[in-house]
């Protein structure tokens, strides 16, 4: 008894240590893909001084941030100024249990899955572990009583509720075809080859999804909660040291985690081509987990691209963005994808054609009522004896 229970403790222990070590590691190697990717874009070098390539900079950085002097305001609430950065971190560590790096792997007759937790309401834990994050931020920027902090804090509240709303949105046509809530189960239901994926098949959601989650990591050009030309810092003026880096090691690990899901959820999981069932049973799991893994580097890459390719949107944008397109594109999403499934007996060919003219239709006629909108307010200005504009209204 105590021979078969001893696997049982000691695996799930192991898969977790290994897991948190890679987030870790993972953090150290965005921060420095952040740098060196940023510099080859701008056509300069980045660190290139500390190991080689300047790969030992991160833990240059690390070793600075510890040995900084930890500055606690006098002015802070400080209970909830130095819970702040863990409740960011917290959840951003524990939200990838659920998330499949990998098929299977076969160890001494012990089949593992290459995930910690497979229940069966993944999805849902995804959603709600995430969005815990946003307290974080709140609550650091009200314990900081400073301005700008605040100030970051509400943006950061507001555009969690612009862009949650289409996040989670946006899947309900991928769970509605994969019958189920379990992120396993929704990877092994895409096929081995790419156009079986579900980004096709819902390719506007898959865009809303992934915006979405641009805006609930905080990244450029959804960075409103920090933009430091308008708010010093934001959220994290008031922090120094090491609770100041732990703010920068929660929005790394969401993005990973992130880049996961996406890869989950609409980019096959750890399907490619059929080369995730060669090997045996051992090799195979090796595979599927190596397929992942550069699935995965591939999406972060495109976050480092983005962030040094677009401008910082301003704050009317963003939410007009947000509340005007994403929304009307995911919910349209999912009741495109309803009647069709019902209508074609399961056509996916029929759904993805349904899905993106919906979204082309819906898009254009927000568009063309935004255009009609702005000419007005245009006509009104223009007129003689008309009032100046005030606030969002003039800056549009």
């Amino acid at each position: 008894m105590e021979i078969e229970i001893l696997p049982q403790i000691i695996i799930p222990i192991i898969k977790i240590l290994f897991i948190a070590h890679l987030l870790i590691i993972g953090v150290m190697a965005m921060i420095w893909s952040e740098r060196r990717v940023s510099g080859w874009i701008q056509d300069r070098l980045g660190p290139n001084r500390v190991g080689p390539q300047g790969l030992l900079q991160p833990i240059a950085d690390g070793i600075k941030f510890l040995f900084k002097e930890d500055i606690i305001p006098n002015h802070v609430d400080k209970p909830l100024y130095v819970l702040a950065p863990a409740m960011l971190l917290v959840p951003a560590m524990i939200a990838v249990a659920v998330v499949p790096f990998g098929d299977t792997i076969t160890i001494a007759d012990n089949v593992i899955p290459l995930q910690i937790a497979d229940i069966n309401i993944g999805i849902l834990y995804i959603l709600a572990i995430t969005s815990l994050g946003v307290y974080g931020v709140v609550i650091g920027a009200w314990a900081s009583n400073n301005k700008y902090s605040l100030l970051g804090g509400l943006r950061s509240s507001a555009q969690m509720i612009s862009y949650e709303l289409t996040l989670g949105l946006a899947i309900i046509g991928v769970l509605m075809l994969s019958e189920s809530l379990s992120l396993r189960t929704i990877a092994k239901e895409q096929g081995a080859n790419p156009w079986e994926w579900n980004f096709l098949i819902h390719l506007p959601a898959f865009l809303a999804f992934t915006t979405a989650m641009f805006a609930e990591t905080n990244r450029l050009p959804f960075d409103l909660a920090e933009a430091e030309q308008e708010l010093v810092a934001g959220y994290h003026t008031e922090y120094s040291s090491m609770k100041f880096a732990i703010f920068f090691m929660a929005e790394y690990m969401n993005m990973i985690v992130g880049s996961a899901v996406v890869v989950t959820l609409f980019l096959g999981g750890w399907h490619f081509f059929g080369l995730e069932s060669i090997g045996g049973p051992f090799w195979s799991g090796v595979i599927s987990f190596a397929i992942f893994f550069v699935k995965t580097g591939i999406f972060l890459f495109v976050f480092i691209w983005v962030r040094w390719t677009l401008p910082r949107f301003r704050y009317d944008q963003l939410m007009n963005f947000g509340w005007k397109f994403l929304l009307p594109v995911a919910l349209t999403s999912i009741v495109v994808t309803g009647t069709l499934w019902i209508a074609t007996n399961g056509s996916r060919l029929w759904i993805g054609i349904g899905n993106l003219v919906a979204a082309f239709i819906v898009v254009a006629i927000v568009a063309g009522i935004m255009a009609v909108d702005n000419n007005s307010k245009s006509a009104v200005q223009s007129a003689p004896d008309a009032p100046p504009l005030r606030g969002l209204d003039a800056i549009e």
